[in-house]
């Protein structure tokens, strides 16, 4: 295969994994800040945890996979961008790291005041993660100040230029998505008062959302260059169409049928983006010519191979295996379930 249809390949496996990766950590972030929201009790936040439980730490394998996927098909790129945006990336890290301890650590005493610490490190966390993110990617579709100098790429931002008007909309829309997303994974794995506390609070994000998300496509259309490749070939906008109409969809419905639409948007979502920035990995809104892209910061066409092999046999293994625990786990979780005291829950 061609190196450069390689490159193509990869640059899409790039956008699916991130995509992948949004969609399930994304519910589990949204259920995270919604705690002090829906929950009125300690046994509603087990309850809301406790649907997370199985699943969240095998959410971020997909973190894990896109990371590693960046580094070993697009090193220049993984080693600029560890560079530059050490301090936001850092920031992610933490957020990740005592989300997960706070999970592991909420149930392991007996004090109210424990629990509510660990809750709040929860909420906290899952807010922050969200926003940064967002943060991150709307500089990646806004283009950051990538310069050339004596054959090397130089960054000439710093960390507050990264707190941009546009990169803190799209900051504030992932934590909107993400909130309505967790909130019909709520609804679905919960019931009773909690189950319909869930799905009045994912109708009364949903025009708030859809607001935050025409804003931004707005915004994205004066302050970006990410729709010149859909004025190049019209098609594309098909994706924006199915994206919205994914979450307007997701926003009349509940239930399991309104969060599987609500995952397709934001698989969507990622891939508008992916489409806009093609075939730049981290565009300069210097110069074009000085940014990252697919063709001049990628692996040898010997890597890209081997790589594509062990993506067709690993990640079927990996989404059989997820799949298989979401079947294992798919039951709602109830009071009852989470007030055994013979039962070890979070």
């Amino acid at each position: 295969m061609e190196l450069s249809t390689l490159q193509i390949i990869w640059f899409a496996l790039w956008g699916l994994l991130w995509a992948v990766y949004f969609m399930l950590d994304g519910f589990d972030f949204g259920a995270g800040m919604l705690l002090p929201v829906l929950a009125q009790s300690d046994t509603d936040r087990r309850v809301i945890i406790n649907t997370l439980g199985p699943v969240w730490d095998g959410n971020e394998v997909w973190l894990i996979t896109a990371g590693g996927a960046t580094f070993a098909a697009f090193p220049t790129t993984y080693a600029y961008m560890f560079s530059w945006l050490y301090l936001p990336l850092l920031a992610i890290l933490f957020c990740l790291i005592f989300r997960g301890v706070a999970f592991e650590f909420r149930g392991k005493k007996d004090s109210d005041g424990w629990r509510k610490t660990w809750d709040r490190v929860i909420v906290t966390t899952s807010f922050l993660a969200s926003l940064l993110f967002g943060v991150a990617f709307g500089n990646i579709f806004r283009g950051i100040p990538i310069n050339m100098v004596n054959g090397e790429f130089v960054y000439e931002g710093n960390f507050f230029l990264l707190l941009n008007p546009y990169a803190l909309l799209t900051g504030i829309m992932f934590v909107l998505i993400f909130a309505f997303h967790g909130a019909l994974w709520i609804s679905c794995k919960t019931t009773g008062d909690l189950q319909q506390k869930a799905e009045e609070t994912h109708k009364k994000l949903f025009l708030l959302m859809l607001a935050v998300i025409l804003l931004f496509l707005i915004y994205t259309w004066f302050d970006t260059y990410l729709f010149v490749n859909y004025m190049e070939l019209p098609a594309w906008f098909l994706v924006v169409a199915l994206c919205a109409a994914a979450f307007i969809a997701a926003g009349f419905m509940k239930g399991v049928k309104a969060f599987l639409l609500s995952c397709a948007g934001i698989v969507l979502t990622v891939f508008t983006g992916i489409i806009g920035l093609f075939p730049n990995l981290i565009p300069s809104n210097i110069a074009p010519e000085f940014s990252l892209t697919a063709f001049n910061s990628s692996s040898s066409q010997y890597t890209l191979t081997i790589m594509t092999f062990v993506v067709l046999i690993f990640v079927p293994i990996v989404i059989i295996y997820q799949a298989w625990t979401y079947y294992i786990f798919r039951h709602p979780v109830r009071p009852e379930d989470v007030a055994d005291p013979d039962v070890e829950t979070y």
